[in-house]
């Protein structure tokens, strides 16, 4: 199945716009539209957190305060997108059925941004989400695991910096978990125009379920030839150890399911997941 809708969750950092960047070549390769999403703080929710002891007086004018600050940064976000938009020759306007170009649209809405990305990106084919800034947190990511956790759609993590192609050489990370299933799901639109596929295994990754070899026969099904490479964990990090993995490769897309484990237990003990998200340099595309 094609891939028709992509959304975007936009910022005015530097790895927002290299998300930008990502998500409309993406677009243009597929002739998809993008909904370019940006959601602004609710001056409303201010109130509860100003605590006690201000007057109302004042906490109107922090209500005030907020939303010309966040007047302001949708300002500049849409701004970043017309010019980027025009940059890379996409059509702005409503999708089309059946369109012979890219089309984009911006929206900018009020409200708490994980409830607001989560619900829009379920009528969606993918979710593009930036990479987390340096020194961030990737578990602090409410935005990305409100995609992963709630809206049923798979997630395309941008790296850092824009890639120059994407989808041309694709890994498959596969562990034999339902994840890793979903993932290669999500991604069979991708290995099908890719120019060459490799399945990336390893005996410290691979749980309870199919193995390698049976991935490749079932993606031969789809008329999909993917050879198949074990790795090895570096510094004992699995995650360290498919990334190096998917370097040697070339690949400028990798395809993994997320969290096996459970989300706090990731936090707790690190894991793959945790690892891939906050080091990968090229796209990934993850589901579970």
């Amino acid at each position: 199945m094609a891939i028709r809708k992509l959304i975007l969750l936009l910022n005015e950092t530097a790895a927002g716009k290299a998300a930008l960047d990502t998500a409309l070549d993406s677009a243009r390769l597929w002739n998809a539209h993008l909904l370019v999403l940006h959601v602004r703080i609710d001056a409303r929710d201010v109130a509860p957190l100003a605590g006690e002891g201000l007057s109302g007086a004042m906490i109107e004018d922090m209500m005030v305060a907020t939303e010309k600050e966040s007047a302001g940064r949708a300002h500049d976000v849409r701004l970043l997108f017309q010019q980027a938009v025009a940059q890379h020759g996409v059509v702005v306007g409503e999708p089309r059925v059946g369109g012979e170009h890219a089309t984009a649209t911006f929206v900018s809405v009020a409200g708490r941004e994980e409830e607001i990305l989560a619900q829009q990106a379920r009528l969606t084919d993918l979710a593009v989400i930036p990479h987390p800034e340096a020194g961030q947190d990737v578990s602090s990511s409410d935005a990305l695991h409100a995609v992963l956790f709630d809206s049923g759609r798979p997630v395309l993590l941008s790296p850092a910096v824009a890639p120059k192609t994407i989808g041309t050489r694709v890994c498959v990370g596969w562990n034999g978990t339902a994840e890793s299933a979903a993932a290669v799901q999500a991604a069979m639109p991708w290995m099908k125009r890719a120019e060459v596929v490799r399945i990336l295994t390893a005996e410290d990754y691979q749980r309870r379920g199919p193995e390698a070899p049976d991935l490749a026969a079932y993606l031969a099904l789809h008329d999909i030839h993917a050879e198949i490479a074990t790795f090895r964990p570096i510094d004992k990090s699995v995650g360290a150890g498919l990334l190096g993995a998917a370097r040697e490769f070339g690949a400028d897309l990798l395809s993994m399911g997320a969290y096996s484990q459970s989300r706090l237990r990731q936090l707790i003990l690190g894991g793959v997941t945790r690892h891939v998200l906050e080091n990968a340099d090229l796209p990934v595309l993850m589901n579970r």
